[in-house]
């Protein structure tokens, strides 16, 4: 996966669509969508790698997953790092991964250098990030760097969301299933009340003075029906902009899930022609080669 440790718990990695920026000055959906993003400046990171959940459609392997490899990742048992040492150690990090880019022809020389100085820092590279206890301390730090923060969550710990005394410039809840029984199904989470927790967190974003996006990961002959449960999860959460978006066949997934679970652009678009129409959020783009679609609440 390229990534590169730092400290006992986080981790960074360049960011597919940072390299496609770099040399084909090609962008990713969120460079479009949600200004002011510049694909090659982001920074894909971590603080904590352990997760809470053990999604299905996850692409990492899991505790468990095969004969002989297990080991415990929540809940979290070591001391945490400082958010200081983890927002600089990313940085460094993500440099000396850059640093392959600098003799490569194709890549314009100050973009290049543009994108050592990240510009945003993306807590959604693997695990659950709301685990590492500080994030507001990490928001802190990123924003003395000059980095606005996007944090990507599973909503299950609305508690740590509520005490934020920063919040992220965008904040992003993520939903695989419309109703409990699925969800448990689907999320395969290690704590008992995670659906409910879920759902605490989509009953405070209202009061959260953030821009918020709430993804549906849609996968296949699991989770595409219940339309109608899906807006009453929107309504409730009233998110400035819902992506709708299609589960991707790779890594650890492939042993769990058929390779019919992956939805294709047509089923993405009919699933969120018929959202549009239930949860009265307005159609605003797509992105095929990301499988996805934008519903804005304006």
């Amino acid at each position: 996966q390229q990534y590169r440790i730092v400290g006992k718990h986080s981790a960074v990695k360049i960011c597919y669509w940072t390299k496609q920026s770099l040399v084909n000055n090609r962008v990713c959906y969120k460079e479009k969508w949600y200004p002011p993003v510049e694909s090659h400046r982001c920074m894909q990171m971590t603080p904590y790698l352990g997760c809470n959940f053990h999604c299905l459609h996850c692409w990492r392997i899991h505790s468990g997953d095969r004969e002989g490899v297990v080991w415990k990742e929540y809940p979290p048992e070591i001391e945490m790092d400082d958010p200081s040492l983890i927002v600089e150690g990313c940085i460094e990090a993500r440099r000396r991964l850059l640093s392959g880019f600098k003799g490569n022809e194709k890549v314009d020389r100050r973009k290049y250098e543009e994108a050592l100085k990240p510009t945003m820092m993306t807590m959604s590279l693997t695990g659950e990030p709301t685990l590492y206890p500080d994030i507001a301390g990490l928001i802190e730090e990123a924003k003395k760097r000059g980095m606005i923060s996007f944090l990507v969550t599973n909503g299950s710990m609305p508690r740590r969301l509520e005490e934020l005394e920063t919040l992220p410039f965008q904040l992003y809840v993520s939903i695989v299933a419309p109703n409990k029984e699925l969800f448990e199904k689907l999320a395969r989470p290690k704590i008992p009340d995670a659906w409910e927790k879920l759902n605490e967190t989509l009953n405070l974003l209202p009061s959260l003075d953030t821009r918020k996006v709430l993804r549906l990961t849609m996968i296949r002959g699991y989770n595409m029906s219940k339309v109608d449960e899906y807006s009453e999860l929107i309504l409730r959460g009233k998110p400035d902009f819902v992506e709708v978006k299609a589960y991707e066949w790779v890594g650890e997934s492939m042993r769990r899930l058929p390779r019919e679970a992956m939805p294709d652009m047509e089923d993405i678009r009919r699933f969120s022609r018929r959202l549009e129409s239930l949860c009265g959020y307005a159609w605003s783009g797509e992105f095929e080669p990301s499988g996805v679609v934008l519903l804005s609440s304006k």
